[in-house]
């Protein structure tokens, strides 16, 4: 190589797709100076205190609802050598204890969320994209137990928000990249070893390109 630059992988995927997951044995992989995490969600803007009605209304499934200008500056700090500091975003949860995320840089960058191929400037930048999809109702029965049990959410909350927010942003703002993307992983199993297999498989590959062209 003639420079540094690093490589930058956008992982993207709707909810309930086993995203959170298959990013989790990703990194699992490399070593912790081999690879940074960016992540969309820290990048919400605040909505404020809501009751539990308005946090069902309100809509987190916007393009709008990101600071997407601070995300891509961010992005290309990182990419230029410069450590970011971020408030990691707790969806409102009120006995959530905000961390300050240290985001150093590495020569592998991991972007991922549901607008980061939406986001055209974001989305120039992605030297490698990865698309994570599963079938609708087992997406579905991953939201509700995650909401249930991370963020508190009723059943009825969750539903409301799956077919009002969640799967019409869905079609709009990821489906239509998905023929684009390098990568197409279909994770329908709940068998963690489907997607630890995977993902061996795909970092083993991107160390022997990526990793080595750094030497």
């Amino acid at each position: 190589m003639t420079n540094n630059k690093p490589h930058i992988i956008g992982i993207a995927g709707g909810s309930g797709s086993g995203k959170t997951f298959f990013l989790n044995c990703f990194l699992h992989h490399f070593k912790q100076d081999e690879v940074t995490l960016v992540s969309q969600d820290d990048y919400y803007i605040p909505a404020g205190e809501m009751t539990q009605e308005e946090n069902k209304l309100y809509n987190f499934d916007l393009p709008s609802t990101i600071d997407d200008v601070q995300f891509l500056i961010d992005i290309k700090k990182i990419i230029s050598g410069e450590v970011v500091y971020k408030k990691e975003y707790n969806f409102n949860n009120p006995i959530a204890v905000n961390k300050i995320l240290e985001i150093k840089p590495a020569p592998i960058i991991i972007v991922e969320g549901l607008f980061i191929l939406h986001f055209k400037e974001i989305a120039s930048l992605l030297d490698h994209t990865i698309f994570i999809e599963a079938d609708e109702e087992i997406s579905l029965q991953r939201r509700i137990q995650r909401d249930g049990f991370e963020r508190g959410y009723p059943e009825e909350d969750v539903l409301y928000k799956w077919y009002n927010h969640v799967l019409p942003a869905y079609k709009e703002y990821l489906l239509p990249y998905k023929e684009s993307c390098n990568r197409i992983i279909i994770n329908n199993s709940n068998d963690p070893d489907d997607i630890i297999r995977v993902t061996d498989d795909i970092s083993g590959e991107l160390k022997k390109i990526y990793l080595a062209e750094t030497l």
